[in-house]
């Protein structure tokens, strides 16, 4: 019985792996980038000046006095709003990005809408004074748009898109279980590797790659299923509350507690300063990271100040103190809209995109992110060697074997010819005119006619040759990188390393070390493949 369930579990991993494994490594390669989206684009956009930190936070009377020169703004730019916020300079996107001082506010939404239109301006420290608009940077997707397409794919509807990935992350969650049932020895081959043996080796690489981040597979496939509970649930809820737009929206309004009419804002009667020592307080100095003004129908009027988001799962939600803007009397904390179920859901999420992690921690995904790539290319590589020995033993070595030729073609444009388009997504950023028309869009169209030519090319040349020169041609890419940015603008290595700008300098050094990964691998498969197919 156990041997029967074990073979079973061997088909369905087998299967399982194979049918969804080119969206799951393009899944992967997106995902991975996404852990450092803030730091892309904004290497995509060399224009853009980043705001650099003072070395000491802002003093508690420094931070009462900036306070109330947004508010003195605020009542001046927009009396009739739906509300204010008041942007305190800190550490912003998982500490990943300097917030200067500036203030939003939301307009009074039209009839029939929940919100209206947002505006939003900087404003001097010193004065209060309205900065001007910075210039603007190129059009570009950045990192934002490799994220995205890691659950959204490309050139197709959101709801479809988000489907698909959800029944491939279904699959590959299915393979990982039948993957550690059909392994018994598992933790045993771990250990194991047999390097020159064929179809033995890539086993034993898939085996160890994936026990060595196991954990994090399962993480990164489950919360990723929670993420879209209700995308790919969403049963119950429709049996209660229906399917039509409205009353989906009905039950989220319900659930996150929506629905509320807005009320103009106006200046807090009482001041902001000891609502800020309190938080301070609180929290400690430098920790305040903004200050909201409210106004809804059947509530007082209320000032809330939130901390600044720390290194904690719940660091999509930070914490909060209420105060009632007429009284200053210190409001109870609202319970979370959704409740525990919907602070799981959170927990998750924070777990799946790395919110909580600190510039270590999300080095860390980007491994983690980079073995899952190779635990996917090494099981497609695997099926292919399996399907191409049985196919040899059955005496047809004189002919190929379409599907398996076509798997071994859609294999080497997956594995090599996707990083090699992601390549020219970067050359294309820097290449394209900045004043193209939808330009950002023209990047992503580069990434995906390049990607659409790495499979003819495979088509067209030996397989062998195509793995060669398709992963020597992401080596170089990569590591053209940094040479066209130095010849393009003057955010270059040797600018920003003297200048310890290590966003900027950390990308062009990762480009080269992705190079440097790529040339390991060529050399590898060419030592490997050559000889046996006669190549010099």
């Amino acid at each position: 019985m156990k041997e029967s369930l074990r073979q079973c579990a061997a088909w369905l991993h087998t299967w399982a792996g194979l049918v969804v494994g080119w969206v799951l490594f393009f899944v992967f390669v997106t995902g991975t980038a996404g852990y450092f989206q803030y730091e892309i684009t904004r290497w995509m956009q060399p224009e853009r000046v980043a705001p650099q930190a003072p070395a000491q936070p802002a003093t508690l009377a420094e931070t009462q006095r900036l306070a109330g020169l947004a508010l003195d703004r605020l009542q001046q730019a927009a009396p009739q709003a739906a509300n204010w916020r008041i942007t305190l300079p800190h550490y912003g996107q998982g500490n990943r990005a300097w917030q200067e001082f500036g203030i939003r506010w939301e307009q009074l939404p039209e009839p029939g809408h929940d919100y209206g239109p947002s505006v939003a301006e900087r404003l001097d420290p010193a004065s209060g004074a309205l900065l001007p608009q910075e210039a603007e940077p190129r059009a570009t997707t950045g990192g934002a748009g490799l994220y995205r397409m890691h659950y959204s794919l490309h050139y197709m509807p959101y709801t479809w898109a988000i489907r698909v990935v959800g029944v491939c992350t279904m699959l590959m969650l299915i393979a990982i279980v039948t993957g550690v049932i059909t392994h018994k020895k598992i933790f045993k081959d771990f250990f194991t590797f047999r390097p020159g043996k064929g179809q033995r080796s890539w086993l034993d690489a898939h085996n160890a790659i994936s026990v060595m981040a196991l954990p994090f597979f399962l993480m990164i496939t489950y919360s990723g299923l929670v993420f879209f509970l209700y995308t790919y649930m969403p049963a119950g809820r429709d049996i209660v509350y229906g399917t039509d737009h409205d009353q989906v929206e009905a039950f989220f309004d319900e659930l996150y507690d929506g629905g509320h009419k807005h009320l103009p804002v106006a200046r807090p009667a009482i001041p902001l300063a000891p609502l800020v020592a309190r938080a301070e307080a609180e929290w400690g100095q430098g920790k305040l990271a903004s200050i909201l003004i409210e106004a809804d129908q059947g509530e007082p009027p209320q000032v809330v100040l939130a901390r600044v988001a720390g290194n904690h799962l719940s660091a999509y939600r930070p914490a909060t103190l209420r105060f009632n803007a007429q009284t200053g009397e210190q409001l109870p904390e609202k319970p979370e809209p959704g409740g525990s179920a919907a602070a799981t859901q959170g927990a998750m999420f924070s777990l799946h995109e790395g919110i909580f992690a600190n510039v270590w921690g999300r080095w860390l995904y980007f491994a983690a992110g980079l073995l899952g790539c190779a635990m996917i290319g090494t099981g497609l590589v695997l099926w292919t060697v399996k399907r191409r020995r049985h196919h040899l033993a059955s005496g047809l070595e004189g002919a190929d074997h379409f599907g398996v030729r076509l798997v071994e073609n859609l294999n080497v444009a997956t594995i090599a010819g996707l990083p090699l388009a992601l390549a020219a997504y970067f050359f294309a950023n820097r290449l394209l005119p900045v004043e193209l028309n939808e330009r950002a869009a023209w990047e992503m169209h580069c990434l995906f006619a390049v990607w659409l030519g790495t499979l003819f090319y495979a088509m067209a040349r030996p397989l062998t040759r195509a793995w060669i020169e398709l992963l020597w041609a992401a080596c170089l890419g990569y590591a053209l990188v940094p040479v066209v940015n130095l010849l393009t603008t003057t955010r270059h290595l040797g600018n920003t390393v003297a200048q310890g700008d290590w966003v900027l300098a950390g990308f062009d050094l990762t480009m080269l070390g992705m190079a440097a990964l790529f040339a390991v691998m060529a050399v590898k498969v060419q030592r490997r493949l050559a000889p046996a197919r006669g190549i010099a």
